[in-house]
Formats: structure tokens, sequence, C-alpha cells
């Protein structure tokens, strides 16, 4: 219900003249699963929309990850102000597709621009932002040895787009250093009884750009490892991006997320629609 107030109080919001297209088409990037501007599993440093200085955006996305076992199903939505600050929410659906049941998670993010900037600067652009992640559906990731319902992901990503840089086409770069106690990014939970420190992760992603609005690109999430019960490993994935107009985006990929509380070659498909106002 709270995530469907949002998304009917964003379109109203999108008919108000404060809101803009100023920026360059694809410059907000995608959105991840955790609600943030970026792209399918890693935030990036970008602020979401196309809204520039002094104006106002927002985004609505739906989102989908099926892999052998589990299906990941995420609705958010985001607002920016002046190219410099993001809100976000988002709420993911874990199924448990072979053992039944399912994992619920909320997620709220904010997002601040530092400095530099995505395109005409030396700089890249640089952001600081952190994820507060409360759990649904605690009992199975206490039973499996997770000791926190809730957490704080804190971040830090700079991204650049490099011109002419790979055959005559733009690339962009994006790193994510992130700190986190989140098993599975919190659908299992947060830390454990013998392991309850942040741990440090880096998260990558490169794209090539097509032409001014299709790229295609690979995305890569190391996680922590704090369970004891089953072994957490890295994600990927590779994707390709149609921003169809400033509107309207849509991400398809696949995706590679390896070993999820001892199910192994968790692979399958990765599906994401944006609405941009």
């Amino acid at each position: 219900m709270l995530m469907r107030r949002l998304f009917i109080t964003l379109c109203v919001l999108g008919s108000f003249n404060s809101m803009a297209n100023s920026r360059i088409i694809a410059t907000g990037g995608a959105t991840s699963i955790e609600g943030s501007a970026g792209g399918g599993i890693v935030p990036w440093a970008v602020i979401n929309s196309y809204a520039s200085s002094d104006e106002w955006g927002a985004t609505a996305f739906v989102s989908q990850v099926g892999v052998n076992d589990f299906t990941l199903k995420v609705l958010g939505a985001s607002a920016s102000y002046d190219n410099r600050w993001e809100w976000s929410i988002a709420r993911q659906t874990f199924k448990l597709d072979s053992i039944g049941g399912e994992l619920r998670q909320d997620i709220v993010g904010v997002k601040y621009h530092v400095a530099g900037e995505l395109l005409y600067t030396t700089l890249p652009q640089l952001s600081v932002g952190l994820h507060y992640k409360k759990h649904r559906d605690f009992a199975l990731p206490q039973a499996v040895g997770a000791r926190d319902d809730s957490g704080v992901d804190l971040y830090f990503a700079a991204s650049k787009v490099l011109f002419d840089h790979l055959a005559g086409r733009n690339v962009l770069l994006n790193g994510t250093l992130r700190a986190t106690k989140a098993n599975q990014t919190g659908l299992l939970g947060f830390g454990s009884a013998s392991d309850n420190d942040y741990h440090l992760v880096f998260e990558g992603s490169a794209a090539v750009l097509l032409n001014y609005n299709v790229a295609i690109g690979i995305e890569f999430k190391q996680k922590p490892d704090a369970l004891d019960f089953a072994t957490e490993q890295h994600w990927r994935d590779v994707f390709v991006a149609w921003f169809i107009n400033k509107q309207v985006s849509v991400v398809a990929g696949y995706a590679d997320l390896g070993s999820i509380a001892g199910f192994t070659e968790q692979q399958g498909y990765y599906l994401s629609i944006e609405g941009a106002w």
C-alpha cells in the first residue's frame, strides 16, 4: 500500500512545472534492485531522472530477477532535486520457488552528489549514499543464523563517461565501495552470532553506449560471507539498456547470483522497466 501511494504521488508531481528534463538522455542511469539510480545490482554516482539545477525529478520502477530456485520482485520510486540529492524507497519480495514461501524487505535510500560530473569534467561524478534496510519476515533468516532484522549500508560511488573510447563509442565506468552487514543484500538478515562486523566490498560496472540511447554492459557485486550455514558468493550480470525516451527505459539481462542459501548455480534473467518525470 505504501509503495502504491508513493507511485501515485510521484505521477502527480510529474505534472508540475517545477519538474524538468534538462539533462542528456541516459545520464540518470537505470534503477538498481535497491531503488537507487545505477545499474541492475550496483548503485552508481548518478542522480535519478533528468532534473538539473533547481529542478525536481522523479522515477518509478518495477524489476524482476528469476533464477533457478528463487524469484526477486522489486517495486519502488525515487525523487531528486538539483541533480544533487536523491531519495528512494523500494519493496523487495523474494519468492522461495523450490521450498515455498517468501521474504520481504523494505529499503529507504538517500544519495548526495558530492563533486565532479558524469560528462564534462575531468573529475568523475562522486556521490555518497546509504540504504536503510528492514526485513519483514525475519523468522527464516533468524533460524539460519542472522543476528538482526535491519541494517544500514553505506557506500561511495564514482562514475564517468569516457568519450570516443572504444571503437568510437562512449564508455561508462563506475566503481562503488560499500560497507555492509547484509546477508544476501539483506534478504537473509544482517550479521551473525560469529560475525557482526561491517565488511568493505567492491562493486563495479562498465557499459558501452552503442548510440545515444542504447547501452550494453556488465556488473560485478562483491558479497560478504557472514552466515555459517551456507556460502555467499559474488553476483554478476550482463545487460542491455534501452532508454526509449526521457520518460521510459527498459533494462534486460542475464544474472549469475552464484550460491544462495545452499542452492548452487542460481542463474537466470533480469528485467526492469522505469518511468521518469
